[in-house]
């Protein structure tokens, strides 16, 4: 395997792309925060997102933009939200959340609304997956998903079954299930979409014994 091969997150085809610079630009500063805060090393939290140490550190100083999809896997890790990621702050964790304050934010491809107050146990999305995006990248974390088709038609596989699900279907499966999302229709495909979020300690279980300092 190549040093090239060897950075490149294992079901990419090539490095992901981003929307606008805006969207992402305080990823960067919070990454290696958050994830020193959850007492991790960079070798174990990039083992665990399915990432190189290399390409995690890229992200972590800026030198990469990550898609939406490793945003959710990170967030899960370091038990915070993509919210917390983009250095987004939450007013008085209302229970409510208008339509209004609903600001889109696109990664790789994605486009997708906090749907959830962050600093909760379970991460409230609502994602719009254009045709043909990332619909190779499989996925396997910890933790439980939630989906359910708004607009479009979605091709889900859990495991080594493929589901086509149309408007108003919903899944609901433990992430340990290698999963795989795409949208079915060249429109794309609008869903609702509820995951849980890893507490540290929990991550450590996962990840088994870690050792070394922080870099």
């Amino acid at each position: 395997m190549s040093s090239s091969e060897a950075e490149r997150p294992p079901g990419h085809g090539s490095e992901p792309t981003a929307g606008p610079a805006d969207d992402l630009a305080a990823v960067a500063p919070q990454l290696r925060s958050l994830r020193r805060r959850a007492g991790l090393t960079l070798e174990a939290a990039a083992r665990a997102a399915g990432l190189s140490p290399a390409y995690l550190s890229r992200l972590e100083t800026g030198q990469r933009q990550p898609s939406l999809p490793m945003l959710l896997a990170l967030a899960r890790i370091y038990g915070t939200t993509v919210s917390d990621l983009l250095g987004e702050t939450a007013g008085d964790r209302d229970a409510i959340v208008r339509a209004a304050d609903m600001e889109p934010t696109r990664a790789g491809g994605w486009t997708y609304w906090q749907a959830g107050a962050s600093g909760r146990g379970m991460q409230a999305l609502r994602v719009h997956v254009p045709h043909g995006s990332q619909g190779d990248i499989v996925r396997v974390h910890p933790g439980e998903e939630w989906l359910y088709v708004l607009k479009g038609r979605l091709r889900l596989r859990l495991g080594d079954t493929a589901h086509l699900l149309a408007p108003g279907d919903g899944a609901h499966f433990d992430s340990l299930t290698p999963h795989r999302l795409a949208a079915e229709d060249h429109d794309g495909v609008e869903l609702l979409f509820v995951h849980t979020l890893l507490q540290s300690p929990t991550a450590t279980l996962c990840l088994g014994p870690i050792t070394g300092e922080l870099p």
